[in-house]
């Protein structure tokens, strides 16, 4: 029995990656017929880039490293930033709006009887491949910073930041989540996630900036520090033990929250047709 089990959840899960591949291929083709736009967002998202690098060169203006980090170590904190803010602007926010019309409109029935979880359909339908230059970007940055600071990172480092990074991809994506599924009682929600994304922009500095109360704040009620300063913390041999033990943990509570709120929201839907 458990190994048939195992069987199907393998068989499920897979069915979910090839999905969610179908949408990105998708997603290419339409990106495709818009190939400026792609070199117009690689441009913008470096002036962006520029622009949250030269925040953080004013605070070494005035000291030489930034709540214990040092300028290529911050800059690691930067490109983090920018790397997340890609994948929130490419996946979570198409969707939003999607989401949010349809709850308002009384149309997320064309969602739910889709054969596959409304959930995966509702959020990941939609894919901006146009917010990649700020993946290429980010990485480029961390590379840089490294460079710069004479940093070479083990195996162990290496293997700890990739797993800090999936573990932030589930935690931005369960607590983006969190928020949107409050359109079922809400009738706006974009003063939400304005707030949630004035929050988010913390986390373009290292967490130990900030004072203890804001620091436990955004480590363990909002955690963005598993976003952007832990993962970079991994890289270079900073981080405590006890943050990478949590990291899972957090992702999993986050999205097991998510979930959770998802069929609350959905027992109070009421759809055109009703």
């Amino acid at each position: 029995m458990p190994d048939c089990a195992e069987s199907i959840l393998k068989r499920h899960m897979l069915r979910y990656l090839r999905l969610f591949a179908l949408f990105a291929h998708n997603s290419f083709l339409i990106a495709l017929e818009y190939r400026v736009n792609f070199l117009t967002s690689l441009l913008q998202s470096t002036l962006w880039l520029l622009w949250g690098v030269l925040g953080t060169l004013v605070f070494f203006q005035f000291s030489g490293t930034l709540g214990g980090w040092t300028l290529p170590q911050a800059l690691l904190v930067v490109g983090l930033f920018r790397i997340f803010e890609g994948l929130i602007d490419g996946i979570m926010r198409p969707n939003i709006t999607r989401i949010v019309e349809h709850i308002q409109k009384g149309t997320l029935d064309f969602v739910l009887v889709k054969p596959v979880d409304s959930q995966f359909m509702a959020s990941l339908r939609q894919i901006n491949l146009l917010t990649i230059p700020d993946l290429l970007v980010g990485f480029g940055l961390i590379g840089y910073g490294l460079w710069l600071g004479q940093i070479w990172p083990t195996p162990a480092q290496l293997l700890a930041f990739l797993f800090l990074l999936a573990c932030g991809m589930v935690t931005a994506y369960s607590i983006w989540m969190l928020v949107v599924t409050t359109a079922f009682w809400l009738v706006q929600v974009e003063n939400v996630t304005e707030l949630l994304t004035a929050i988010y922009e913390t986390g373009r500095f290292p967490v130990s900036a900030y004072s203890p109360a804001i620091r436990l704040v955004l480590t363990f009620v909002i955690p963005i520090a598993f976003l952007t300063t832990f993962p970079a913390a991994a890289l270079i041999g900073l981080l405590e033990p006890l943050y990478l033990a949590l990291a899972p943990l957090i992702a999993g509570v986050t999205l097991l929250a998510a979930r959770m709120f998802w069929r609350v929201g959905l027992r109070a839907y009421t759809s055109a047709s009703s």
